[in-house]
């Protein structure tokens, strides 16, 4: 649940914001302010996760306000009638800046910024491909290659290959970049698997692995394949 405290001396304005925010999910309005001296008390009270924050106000304005909050401290989104006060406000790292009449629109991509973003998926050190009937345990030391075929994934060892079902999309955020490149929509090799590169008329290219399979790049990843050859991960 995220906690926002309204801090405006309007109470319409507040009434508003209030409004807005009920139709969030996992959203609570746990106070509200409105003064700068109030604003701080409540902020160290309550502990919102964001104050929705006015600036013209009585007592102090909210880029004083936001300028005073030792760290950490919440996310900070003004909203305010005046437009002069932006750079000040991303200087004192504002999360956003909304003019009014707030809007939903405006107000929910202010909180989308406010959200921890995913964390990533570890890289994979082994994976599950298909012989048959049964699923194989397959160490990304031993994967030479994979090629998107027909819908379907195609792994390839050095003496044998597989089928899978994750897309080359979904691997390529699983697979060591120190180790594996995409070479083109339909394929993803391993480095230190690529025996030469040969170029092609039109920018293209063509890996051969010392597996002796033959593969095309695309003319997009042609020049970073080198680069990577060359220079490695970065």
């Amino acid at each position: 649940m995220t906690r926002i405290l309204i801090v405006d001396d309007e109470q319409p304005a507040r009434e508003r914001l209030r409004r807005l925010l009920g139709s969030f999910p996992a959203v609570e309005v746990c106070g509200e302010a409105a003064d700068g001296p109030s604003a701080l008390d409540s902020i160290r009270s309550l502990h919102p996760d964001i104050v929705l924050l006015d600036i013209e106000m009585p007592g102090c304005r909210g880029t004083d306000v936001a300028a005073s909050l030792p760290e950490p401290r919440p996310h900070i989104i003004f909203c305010t009638a005046y437009d002069q006060y932006a750079v000040e406000a991303f200087e004192l790292k504002a999360l956003d800046y909304l003019l009014k009449p707030v809007t939903r629109p405006r107000l929910e991509s202010a909180l989308e910024k406010a959200r921890p973003a995913p964390a990533p998926l570890p890289l994979a050190k082994r994976l599950l491909a298909r012989t048959g009937d049964r699923y194989v345990v397959i160490p990304t030391d031993d994967i030479v290659a994979f090629l998107s075929e027909e819908g379907l994934t195609h792994l390839f060892t050095r003496d044998r290959d597989y089928w899978m079902d994750p897309t080359l999309n979904d691997l390529e955020v699983r697979l060591d970049p120190a180790h594996f490149f995409r070479i083109s929509r339909a394929a993803i090799v391993r480095i230190d698997q690529v025996k030469e590169v040969a170029p092609l008329p039109g920018g293209a290219g063509e890996v051969s692995l010392k597996s002796g399979r033959k593969l095309e790049v695309s003319r997009r990843r042609f020049k970073d394949l080198l680069d990577r050859l060359e220079f490695g991960a970065r």
